[in-house]
Formats: structure tokens, sequence, C-alpha cells
């Protein structure tokens, strides 16, 4: 009898474009991408090297350091309704300096 091996999925490769969800566009990170530095949206696996290879081949740009911070879920009463707003994790990205990303 032959056992298959159990394979976790954070040890499987992640697909590059699966990593970054989308930017995150906030007051404060249209303020902070004037300085070279941008917030994305990232997936719960993803660490900090594989954001930072991501970054760097979907934007051709070089990622200097990469912060990456757990937001929880929140409370929310909407139209008189109660609800929850999901928790994400959020990836704050300094770029080399004189590299840009555009979002159109």
């Amino acid at each position: 009898m032959v056992v298959a091996p159990v394979i976790s999925h954070t040890s499987l490769p992640m697909s590059l474009a699966s990593i970054i969800l989308r930017p995150r566009i906030t007051e404060k990170s249209g303020i902070l991408s004037q300085g070279g530095v941008y917030t994305f949206e990232v997936t719960r696996g993803a660490n900090k090297p594989s954001i930072a290879q991501a970054i760097k081949a979907l934007y051709k740009v070089t990622p200097i350091k990469v912060t990456v911070s757990n937001l929880p879920a929140r409370k929310v009463f909407i139209r008189g309704k109660r609800g929850v707003q999901s928790g994400m994790r959020k990836a704050v990205v300094t770029l080399k300096k004189g590299d840009k990303i555009d979002f159109v």
C-alpha cells in the first residue's frame, strides 16, 4: 500500500499574479505614493519575498522594502442593518528612488 505525502497549501508555489489582489487606493496611500510607497491588498498566504517578486514581475519596478500587516474584520452598521466587513492582508511596498507605478 502506497500512501501519498501530505502537501500543505502553504508549501505550494503561488502564481505571482494571484498574490497581488488589487492596489489599495485611499487618501493616505495617495499621499504616500508621492514618496514612492505603494499599498496593495494581498492574499493571506503571501510573504514578503513573494510579494516583492510579484511587484517586480507585474509592474517592472524594484521594491526595496516590504511591510505586511493583517487588518482584522470589523463590525459595521449600514442602512439599518448590522454586518461584518471582512479582514484582509495589506502590503506596503517602498520602491527604488526614481521608480513609479501608474494606476489607471
